[in-house]
């Protein structure tokens, strides 16, 4: 189940929602989901811009709210927060942002060695890092498999693939540390962003990007799928809104979460939301 991104709708829910519960991420019974599900593993399918919000957004709500460190891998330079993370984390600590690590590899090998470091970073860590974050797959994806266009496609499925698998068992790895070292924080979750080339041919709710080969190797090591949507309807337009989004989430955790009877603390299981983007630049989450 995709928890902390659960986590981050609920802190910053709308005021106006009766359905608004009180923020946490809850931690599943080891007994139940053993280190190689990769317990959290979720997909952030839409568009680029606000999908690097969101990833953000989840990186600052896990440090600030659940207190756990955060590694962040992006290929852009992060000089400050965008103005929407500004407007919801007003009064964001230093001592927050310092759990939380930036890295900036500008190829898909930089980014492996860098995942890969992950393993060895935790013998000098007393706390190894309970959320592994990738801004933007595509970006460290496209090109990679060099070669014919039909070669170009089987290349990139192919370290698709290959990223994918080290991401989960880096985050296993990670989760099984936890765990031995008794720390609440367990287990490790995982977050990444992809943009298909197909996001802009509308398939319907929750099916942007349904034909792209990569995102089927993807949705393959990815227990959930989270999908932004833009709602272009006159109801949206006129509500006076800058922007409203419809955010499905979808794939083998929210079905494994939803027919679990026998998990402690167990979360509610919430299929969709909706963000309202207002004008000044603040974001509402609403459960739909």
């Amino acid at each position: 189940m995709a928890d902390i991104l659960t986590l981050v709708f609920r802190t910053f829910n709308s005021p106006t929602d009766v359905k608004r519960s009180e923020p946490r991420v809850p931690t599943p019974s080891p007994a139940h989901c053993s280190p190689n599900a990769v317990y959290g593993s979720t997909l952030v399918v839409g568009e680029r811009r606000l999908s690097r919000s969101v990833l953000l957004l989840a990186a600052v709500t896990a440090a600030s709210e659940a207190g756990i460190k955060v590694v962040f891998f992006t290929q852009t330079q992060i000089q400050s927060l965008p103005v929407s993370l500004q407007k919801c984390v007003p009064s964001l600590s230093p001592e927050s942002l310092k759990k939380i690590k930036f890295s900036y590899p500008r190829t898909l090998e930089e980014l492996l060695l860098q995942v890969a470091s992950l393993h060895e970073s935790t013998h000098t860590s007393l706390t190894p890092p309970s959320l592994i974050i990738v801004d933007g797959l595509e970006g460290f994806l496209c090109g990679s498999g060099g070669g014919s266009h039909g070669a170009v496609h089987s290349g990139e499925q192919s370290c698709a693939a290959h990223l994918s698998a080290l991401l989960c068992d880096s985050a296993a790895f990670l989760t099984q540390l936890l765990t031995e070292r008794s720390s609440s924080s367990a287990p490790c979750r995982l977050i990444a962003s992809f943009q298909s080339e197909a996001d802009t041919q509308k398939a319907g709710p929750g099916e942007a990007s349904a034909n792209d080969p990569i995102l089927d190797v993807l949705d393959r090591y990815f227990q959930v799928r989270c999908t932004l949507d833009r709602d272009r309807s006159y109801e949206a337009t006129a509500a006076g809104l800058q922007d409203v989004w419809h955010i499905y989430f979808s794939g083998m955790g929210i079905t494994e979460a939803s027919s679990a009877k026998d998990c402690e603390d167990k979360p509610a299981v919430a299929r969709e939301w909706q963000l309202l983007m207002f004008h000044d630049g603040s974001m509402e989450f609403k459960l739909v």
